[in-house]
C-alpha cells in the first residue's frame, strides 16, 4: 500500500482540530456580549476617518445587558442601550436611530457559515496588551464581505475587527486600545443630560408573502418581517431583514403617495443604501436596501422585490 506523505497526513489530522477550534471561538464570541461585563476605549475607522470611543458594558442579574457608548473626539455623541435597543441618543445620532427593535442575538454556527465563508484560525496576535486568536472568514462568493477577527483569549470578546472587500481593501476597523473586564460601576452607565430619549412606535408582524424577492444572495434567509409607522406620518412601512448567519441587510418598502423621488445609491465605508421606485397595483413604492453588503448585490436585491407570493423563487 502506498504511504501517505507526512505533510498530507499532518494536514488531514489538523482539519478536525481546526474545525473544533473555529467552532469554539465562534461560540465564545457569540456568548461574550451576553455574559461578559467590560469597559474600555476603542478606535473606529471608516473611509480613512478615525474616531475614539469609550464603552461601558454591564451584564445585570437576570441577563439584561446595559451599554453606554460615548464618542471622545469630534462631535459629542452618546448612546445608551438596553438589550441592544437604544434608550437615548445625543448629537447627530439622534436623527439616525431608526424605529423598531434591536436585531436578534446572533448564534454563530461554524457549520452553517462554512457554506458561505472559508473559515480558519490564522494564528495569534496581541491587541490592547491582551493575547488574541485571529479568526479569518473569507467569502466564497461576491455577495458578502470578509472578516478578520482578533478574539480575546480570556473572554472571547472581539479586540479587533476588520471588514474587507473582495480585493482585500479595508472598509471598516474596530480596535480596542484599552480593555478592562471588571464590571463597570452603576454611575458609569448613567447618560448625560444631553442624551435624548428615543421613542419607538410599535411594530406589527407582517403577513407572510406580502412582499418577496425574486432573488436573494445564496444563504440569506428572511429573519424579520414587520409593518412600522413613520415618525412624520401614520403611513405603514414594510420592513424585512435577511441574514446568512453573520452578515445582514434590511429592505424598506414605503408608499410614495404621488411623491416624486429619484432612484439613488450610496456607500459609506461598508454600508450601502440603494433606493428605487417600484410600481404595484396599490401604487408606487420606494424600495430601499441598506446593509453591509456589496453595492452590486444591494442593487440586484432592490430590483428583485415584488408584491405577493412567488410561484418559484430563483436562487
Amino acid at each position: 500500500m502506498r504511504a501517505i506523505p507526512l505533510c498530507v497526513l499532518g494536514g488531514l489530522l489538523a482539519m478536525p482540530v481546526q474545525a473544533s477550534e473555529v467552532q469554539d471561538l465562534l461560540g465564545r464570541l457569540a456568548a461574550a456580549e451576553r455574559q461578559q461585563s467590560f469597559q474600555g476605549t476603542f478606535i473606529y475607522e471608516r473611509n480613512g476617518s478615525f474616531s475614539t470611543h469609550a464603552v461601558w458594558h454591564r451584564v445585570e442579574e437576570g441577563g439584561q445587558v446595559r451599554e453606554r457608548l460615548l464618542q471622545l473626539d469630534g462631535p459629542a455623541q452618546e448612546v445608551l442601550k438596553v438589550d441592544g435597543q437604544a434608550q437615548c441618543v445625543s448629537g447627530a445620532l439622534a436623527d439616525q436611530v431608526s424605529e423598531g427593535q434591536a436585531w436578534p442575538a446572533r448564534q454563530l454556527d461554524a457549520k452553517q457559515l462554512s457554506n458561505w465563508y472559508d473559515i480558519r484560525v490564522a494564528g495569534r496576535s496581541r491587541i490592547a496588551n491582551r493575547p488574541a486568536s485571529v479568526l479569518v472568514l473569507e467569502p466564497r462568493d461576491q455577495h458578502r464581505y470578509g472578516f478578520q477577527l482578533h478574539l480575546d483569549e480570556e473572554t472571547g470578546l472581539p479586540l479587533k475587527s476588520l471588514l474587507l472587500n473582495e480585493r482585500g481593501q479595508l472598509l471598516e476597523r474596530f480596535q480596542f486600545a484599552q480593555l478592562d473586564t471588571a464590571t463597570p460601576a452603576e454611575n458609569a452607565l448613567q447618560p448625560s443630560s444631553g442624551c435624548r430619549p428615543v421613542r419607538f412606535r410599535a411594530a406589527d408582524n407582517m403577513a407572510d408573502g406580502r412582499w418577496r424577492s425574486d432573488w436573494l444572495p445564496p444563504g440569506f434567509t428572511l429573519i424579520t418581517a414587520q409593518l412600522r409607522r413613520t415618525s412624520s406620518s401614520n403611513d405603514a412601512v414594510a420592513y424585512l431583514m435577511y441574514g446568512d448567519g453573520l452578515a445582514r441587510f434590511s429592505v424598506f418598502l414605503e408608499p410614495l403617495k404621488g411623491s416624486v423621488v429619484e432612484d439613488a445609491r450610496s456607500q459609506l465605508g461598508p454600508t450601502v443604501a440603494v433606493s428605487r421606485r417600484m410600481s404595484t397595483d396599490a401604487g408606487d413604492m420606494m424600495v430601499t436596501v441598506v446593509g453591509e453588503i456589496p453595492l452590486g448585490t444591494a442593487e440586484r436585491i432592490a430590483l428583485s422585490m415584488r408584491a405577493g407570493v412567488p410561484e418559484q423563487a430563483s436562487q
